[in-house]
Order: structure tokens, then sequence, then C-alpha cells
């Protein structure tokens, strides 16, 4: 994980924005909604898309706790 006093690894975690919300479009779905889809069945999808389905549920879990307090 990153050291504490860097506040931007999210950013820096981010190669390529936008480019899940585009497949999750092209798929028809929401991002969150691909997500879910992505991993339920990897196998069907490339090791690059599985791991930003990953990313993406990572980020939602991270948002939703700051939305709490």
């Amino acid at each position: 994980m990153a050291k504490p006093a860097d506040k931007k690894w999210i950013q820096k975690a981010i190669k390529r924005p936008g480019a899940f919300t585009a497949k999750a479009k092209k798929a028809g779905k929401t991002p969150a909604g691909f997500a879910t889809a992505v991993t339920k069945n990897p196998g069907k999808y490339s090791k690059l898309t599985v791991q930003q389905a990953n990313f993406a549920k990572t980020l939602k879990k991270i948002t939703n706790k700051n939305k709490k307090k």
C-alpha cells in the first residue's frame, strides 16, 4: 500500500482514466454493474478488465466509507 504521506496514491493508480467506464458503456451497463458482471465471470474478460473491475469496486467502497463520515 502507499505511504500515508502520499495523499494522491489513487490518482497515481489510475493509468487510463475513463477506460473502464467506456468498456461498461459499450457493454450497455453502468460501471458498477459491469464490474459485478466481470468479477462473476472473470474468464470471459481480459486480465486488464478484471483488474479494472476490482479497482472500481475498491474505489466504490472507499467512496461509500467517506460519505458515511
